[in-house]
This record gives structure tokens, C-alpha cells and sequence, in this order.
């Protein structure tokens, strides 16, 4: 009878896991989005025996994620800013071309355009390694020498969101316009937000100083900053926001580690 009721379990599992392959990912920090306030550490420092996630500002819009499993993400990949040993994973936008690459080193096993060139959203929702990475679709104005007759590119520029070590992290991308409330729903909770801040490229200060305030993430990591006073940025989005400048490209942080008052850290080693 054990014989009968194993092999029906066994065969009943066989049928279950390619189902459960095809269903979607679930995103964790749209859950958080809903859940209750978490409590705050009273200092910014690591917990003992906390997985940590790396993050390091190679320049212009790209970010490298370094991943407690070993993975390495870098955002808005062009190959133009390098770090290290090459991304395992790079997301791309393609406002311009210092925001993504058609031929980017072979060597790189995943690479995720933020947009579709069927007309469609492009659709992101896959874990890799330890990493949970979705997006969520943004218009971008035409670039120069595109003369297609309209002035915005439908769904052409994704807000990418990685899901790793109990964080949420967020990238704006080459961002042009304000988002709305079914925007923030589709983004839910964001521990960790990679802003561009040039306030002209991408979208004004006024506009970008308003989604960091409503996206209320514990740390705010300015990107596409070229000249732009920091101290405009800062004026904006107002006291609630405090600032920690930093000498180095890279930091270290945990999910229980973050600070508790929501922080604009700037990475001056690039």
C-alpha cells in the first residue's frame, strides 16, 4: 500500500512542478507594500550574521549589485563604466547609448532590454540566483534623429526592481515623465532607490524631488548626475531626507541595517 501511495505522490508531483514553473513570480516587496510599518534600527551599521548586498557607482546611470549569492547585476549596462570582473546579469534602457548596448561582451549570460521592439511592454519577472528581478514600464521621449511623428515612445524605458536578501531595489532608469498611482502600485515598497538628478536629460527636479518623496526609500542613490548642485536636489525634496556623502564608490548594506531615517548617500570614488 506504501509502494501505491508513493508512486501516486511521485507522479502527482511530476504534473505539479512544471505547472508551478510556469506560474509568476511573486514579488515580495509588493507584499511589504501592504504590510504592516517594519520597526528601524537606531544606528546604520550591519547586524551580526545579516546577509549583506554590495552596491558600487560605476558612473553616468550604472550601478553594480553584488548579490550575498555571488551574483553581480549592473543597471542601465553600456560597457562604458566598468568595475571589477564582468555583471552576470545587466538591465538595459534605451534612451541613448550610454544607457544600454546591441552587442554587449558575450561573456554576460543575462541581458534585459526595458523595452520590447514588438510595440509591446517589455515584460521582466524571472528569479536568478538569489535574485528576484521585475520591472515596470515608463514612457521616454524620442531621441534625436527619430522621426517616427510622435513625441514619446510608449512603455520604451523600464523601472527595474531587484528583490534580493529581504531588500527592494530600485532603479528609476533614463526616467522623462511623472508616474502615477498605478505606476507606485506596480513598484510597490522600495528600500534602496537609484535617482537621476540631472533635471534636465531625464525629467526636472521639481518632478524627480516628488516621486523620492512619495517612493520614501531608506536610501536614495543620486545617478546621471553631471553638474547638477546637489544642494537643489537636497532643497527639494526637503528635511526629511538626510545626507551621508561618501568618499568611496561602494557600500555595504542589510535589510536590518538600514538607516533610520531616510538618507541620500552620495558615492564621490568614481
Amino acid at each position: 500500500m506504501r509502494r501505491l501511495v508513493s508512486a501516486a505522490l511521485a507522479l502527482f508531483g511530476a504534473f505539479l512542478t512544471p505547472a508551478l514553473a510556469q506560474q509568476p513570480q511573486r514579488s515580495e516587496c509588493l507584499a511589504m507594500a501592504n504590510a504592516a510599518p517594519r520597526a528601524t534600527p537606531v544606528a546604520f551599521r550591519p547586524a551580526a550574521g545579516t546577509a549583506e548586498v554590495e552596491i558600487t557607482y560605476a558612473g553616468h546611470s550604472t550601478y553594480f549589485i553584488d548579490t550575498p549569492g555571488g551574483l553581480r547585476i549592473a543597471t542601465d549596462y553600456s560597457g562604458a563604466y566598468q568595475v571589477g570582473r564582468l555583471p552576470d546579469v545587466v538591465t538595459m534602457n534605451r534612451a541613448h547609448s550610454t544607457h544600454y548596448s546591441l552587442f554587449p561582451d558575450k561573456r554576460i549570460p543575462r541581458v534585459l532590454h526595458g523595452w520590447s521592439e514588438d510595440g509591446k511592454p517589455a515584460i521582466v519577472s524571472e528569479r536568478i540566483s538569489d535574485t528576484f528581478i521585475r520591472n515596470v514600464t515608463t514612457d521616454i521621449r524620442r531621441y534625436f534623429g527619430d522621426d517616427a511623428g510622435t513625441d514619446m515612445i510608449r512603455d520604451g524605458n523600464s523601472i527595474f526592481i531587484f528583490e534580493v536578501a529581504g531588500l527592494c531595489i530600485g532603479h528609476l532608469g533614463h526616467l522623462h515623465h511623472k508616474l502615477d498611482d498605478s505606476h507606485f502600485a506596480q513598484i510597490g515598497r522600495l528600500d534602496i532607490v537609484m535617482v537621476p538628478i540631472d533635471g534636465t536629460y531625464t525629467m526636472s527636479l521639481d518632478g524627480v524631488s516628488d516621486i523620492t518623496k512619495r517612493l520614501r526609500a531608506s536610501v536614495v542613490l543620486p545617478m546621471h548626475r553631471f553638474a547638477t548642485p546637489l544642494d537643489d536636489f537636497m532643497h527639494r525634496i526637503g528635511q526629511q531626507f538626510e545626507i551621508d556623502r561618501r568618499s568611496g564608490r561602494s557600500f555595504r548594506v542589510s535589510r536590518d541595517a538600514l538607516p533610520p531615517k531616510p538618507t541620500v548617500i552620495i558615492l564621490d570614488g568614481v
